[in-house]
């Protein structure tokens, strides 16, 4: 596991691969192969009645059972995103959920795999290729054994988009296909973009209410960006406290993975499912971006869907590196961010699903 944690730093410091999740991650992964104790639960002597307090690490790691730092990653991921581009097109909406036939196909390879039901939905969230979603998805129904395996393999494909996505997106569209360019995207007024939150806010909580402390916190992030009376707030949640959040999360979820939990067979299964969930996501919103392709004669690039998935912003600039090889004149990006964001909801819904289904 130290070796692992090496491996990590060197992809995240030499490599860039999404420096500011491996690197806490690896480091937390490291301090606890090395000082076990920092991860250490409260205890009580039974002889002598003392109390022993528990290790830094894991204090940091309740707040992530609790799911309080998966809900503020998403306050801060609502104040640094556009949702324009959905706005703008709301057919991306489509390509997000058509994403998310790698979180139900995962499903029942894990239930396939010997998985319980509900250990079988946590790590199935890891398709979504959302971290906090999937932290938030396993603490409600209970399976923080797992949380630590499903965490780093979330986080780890997160980083990791650039590198899997690609192959599949080539395999799955032709040259002119992705040479094909969008029209422009209409403008969207000020009003729009205040609506938009507190409509997903009040649909959400009425439909699928478990998950919507989820989905509030993105929404209200957004709110705070879009409203223009809350500077202070939308710069804080989308820089220092973001920043802070991603630090405790991170290093607490790398703590996890102690040599003794982490390897295990039901790890590799977690890291394959995950892998597997990733790559149906991303093939999902690519084949329903080939049929909006024939459906419009032509005009919706397939490249797009692959970023139905809800790493925001990497999936949507991973559409736009593939399709500028293609031709370096195509312009993608603010299309692609749209589907993008849209996964981003469909994860949480898929989350509020299973947590309806379980009744948590």
């Amino acid at each position: 596991m130290i070796l692992v944690a090496c491996l990590f730093l060197y992809l995240a410091i030499k490599k860039g691969y999404e420096p500011l999740l491996l690197i806490p991650i690896a480091f937390g992964m490291l301090l606890v192969n090395m000082f076990p104790g920092i991860m250490a639960e409260p205890s009580t002597d039974p002889v002598t009645g003392i109390e022993s307090a528990g290790g830094l690490l894991y204090y940091f790691f309740l707040l992530d059972k609790w799911s309080i730092f998966p809900s503020l990653i998403f306050l801060g991921v609502g104040a640094m995103t556009d949702f324009g581009p959905l706005i703008a097109y709301p057919q991306s909406f489509l390509l997000g959920a058509a994403a998310q036939l790698g979180i139900f196909g995962a499903y029942i390879l894990a239930i396939a795999m010997g998985f319980v039901d509900k250990a079988a939905a946590a790590i199935s969230i890891i398709g979504g290729a959302d971290g906090p979603t999937s932290i938030f998805l396993a603490g409600k129904l209970g399976q923080t054994k797992y949380m630590g395996a499903i965490a780093v393999a979330a986080y780890s494909y997160m980083s990791l988009v650039p590198i899997i996505q690609p192959p599949i997106m080539r395999l799955l569209t032709t040259e002119k296909e992705r040479s094909i360019k969008m029209e422009q995207l209409r403008p969207v007024s000020k009003l729009e973009k205040i609506l938009f939150p507190i409509a997903i806010t009040i649909v959400v909580s009425l439909l699928l209410p478990d998950v919507a402390p989820l989905v509030g916190m993105l929404m209200l992030g957004n709110l705070f960006r879009e409203c223009g009376v809350v500077k202070q707030l939308q710069e804080t949640a989308a820089n220092a406290l973001m920043y802070i959040v991603v630090i405790l999360l991170g290093i607490s979820v790398g703590a996890t993975t102690s040599a003794e939990a982490f390897l295990q067979v039901d790890t590799l299964k977690i890291v394959a499912l995950g892998l597997v969930a990733f790559a149906l996501g991303t093939a999902g919103g690519v084949l329903l971006g080939k049929l909006m392709c024939k459906l419009t004669h032509g005009k919706v690039n397939p490249l797009i869907g692959s970023a139905g998935v809800s790493a925001v912003p990497m999936a949507a600039r991973v559409s736009q590196k593939v399709g500028s090889e293609t031709d370096p004149t195509n312009f993608l990006l603010m299309h692609a961010m749209g589907p993008n964001v849209a996964g981003v909801i469909g994860t949480a819904v898929a989350a509020g699903i299973f947590m309806a289904i379980f009744r948590v």
